[in-house]
């Protein structure tokens, strides 16, 4: 009698148990874009504050009931003819990410940052992997169409989760001058299976917000620059090493010692210059289109 008791009170806690993990399964693929997604609307900063000159940008993109939502950006206009569109990570918003853009300016790119849609001051409701895609598209049509700036003079950056952002873009427009991507990652399934807490859930299965880098880099066409810092404790530098194994376009990968998630630029400094001089040699061997008149 013991036992029988004993194995029906085991039974109702397996069945109690699996119950729950079933729930927690479908709890995660519902919400998992908040989970990824870290928006602040504060703007903590401006150009202005770093002595930039810079206008303030608004970009409509329609969303998915057609309404047309507003991107807010900074256009920071540079010395040379190259133009850098910078995607930021998945946590705070662009004025997070200005050190970054001043040293990109200090290089002479001219530097358009945008905040996806939720972030900032841009409009819409909470962000999901289909929406950045398209949040960055109306950014690449605003500097093609609205600017006149031929594809070839436009490289695409992304830090973290903004690296997944600028590789979707490059396979898109093929016609850009390059990519480069900043402590970025192979997948975010792997990203998942990489913290301990999401080991004992069936990745494939309920993910929904992907973000393949890996699996589109066969897609790409246009050169590749990996940065990551060796001191990464979020995003693993061995993602970015097997990015630049898998690639096939003309690439280099530059590991900069000591630097975090956060800091790559700054603490690589001048070797980061240096890098990025090179890689830009690299991309003017492609043909250039005409500006649109």
């Amino acid at each position: 009698m013991t036992t029988h008791i004993l194995l029906k009170f085991l039974l109702t806690g397996v069945s109690v148990g699996f119950a729950a993990y079933l729930l927690l399964c479908i709890l995660i693929y519902l919400i998992q874009n908040r989970l990824i997604f870290v928006p602040s609307l504060k703007l903590e900063t401006t150009p202005k504050d770093l002595e930039l000159s810079y206008e303030d940008v608004w970009i409509g993109v329609r969303n998915w009931n057609g309404k047309i939502e507003r991107l807010h950006g900074w256009w920071i206009p540079g010395s040379s003819e190259d133009v850098l569109l910078y995607f930021h990570g998945n946590g705070g918003n662009i004025s997070y990410n200005l050190g970054n853009a001043y040293q990109l300016h200090q290089l002479g790119f001219s530097v358009l940052m945008i905040d996806y849609r939720g972030y900032g001051k841009s409009e819409g409701k909470f962000p999901t992997e289909a929406e950045v895609y398209r949040d960055a598209q109306a950014a690449w049509n605003y500097l093609t169409l609205e600017r006149g700036i031929a594809a070839q003079q436009i490289y695409l950056y992304g830090h973290s989760l903004g690296g997944a952002i600028a590789i979707d873009l490059a396979i898109r427009q093929p016609f850009c001058a390059g990519v480069i991507v900043d402590n970025t990652f192979t997948s975010m399934r792997d990203m998942a299976m990489y913290q301990p807490v999401y080991r004992f859930f069936p990745a494939d299965l309920i993910l929904n917000q992907r973000f393949d880098n890996l699996s589109k880099l066969k897609l790409l066409r246009v050169p590749l620059l990996l940065l990551h810092g060796t001191e990464d404790r979020l995003v693993p530098p061995s993602m970015s090493q097997v990015l630049y194994e898998s690639a096939t376009v003309p690439k280099k990968l530059l590991l900069v010692p000591y630097a975090g998630h956060n800091n790559l630029l700054a603490v690589a400094g001048e070797e980061f210059n240096r890098v990025v001089r090179e890689f830009q040699i690299i991309a003017r061997k492609k043909p250039r289109l005409p500006k649109i008149s």
